[in-house]
């Protein structure tokens, strides 16, 4: 019989620090941001490098388990936490390729670079480099001079009116993490709003911007 503490012989505490609850959470945090913001976030580089020693780790876990005969019950529980971290990881990171993919030539113009990691800069620049050269070789050689730009209508535009950009004023819900107090929001005309701790607001994103950046408010 397990010792006290013990599940079959894997101890307790054994399995909640596997677990990483806590990493968990913030990953889970993370995803849902990065999907309900309409454009790009800042790619959480050491949240992910954890969460895939902890996917590792656990893999490891699984199958020294499996084969020495470990309660399958265990085992189970151990796959069913592996198979959330896994499926959280690759949806953050399946998201960001679609952001990615959509809004790419913004990207590589504006600061929103900054937030990608290396492995996604190099993506975003192999992807407008492929796109570049598609587009020039089956429309834009075939078009008068002054069309033949990827980011502009035509000459006469003064700004690159063929890229779409994130909608910043998209509505999202949010929830304040505290008493931020009177909070001016910029369509309000000039009717501040007081933002407590659990509220749960529907908002311009692109007011509360800066209030999500500093962990202020969620997006849920």
């Amino acid at each position: 019989m397990a010792s006290a503490g013990s599940e079959d012989g894997v101890p307790i505490d054994d399995y909640e620090s596997l677990i990483g609850t806590t990493d968990v959470e913030l990953l889970k945090k993370a995803w849902r941001h990065e999907k309900v913001a309409p454009e790009i976030l800042r790619f959480e580089t050491s949240l992910v490098q954890r969460s895939r020693e902890q996917i590792q780790l656990m893999e490891e876990t699984v199958e020294e388990f499996a084969q020495s005969g470990v309660d399958p019950l265990t085992v189970s529980l151990y796959q069913m936490d592996l198979d959330r971290t896994q499926f959280l990881l690759r949806s953050y990171l399946r998201v960001r390729l679609q952001k990615i993919e959509k809004y790419m030539f913004y990207i590589l113009k504006t600061d929103l670079w900054n937030r990608l990691s290396e492995q996604e800069q190099k993506f975003a620049k192999r992807c407008t480099d492929d796109m570049g050269k598609h587009l020039d070789q089956s429309v834009l050689s075939k078009l008068p001079e002054g069309y033949k730009s990827i980011l502009k209508q035509s000459t006469a535009s003064e700004n690159d009116d063929m890229i779409p950009e994130p909608k910043l004023g998209t509505f999202v819900i949010c929830r304040s993490n505290g008493d931020i107090g009177t909070f001016e929001l910029d369509d309000s005309d000039g009717v501040p709003l007081e933002l407590l701790v659990g509220d749960l607001n529907i908002l311009r994103y692109k007011s509360i911007k800066p209030l999500v950046e500093s962990g202020q408010v969620d997006l849920v």
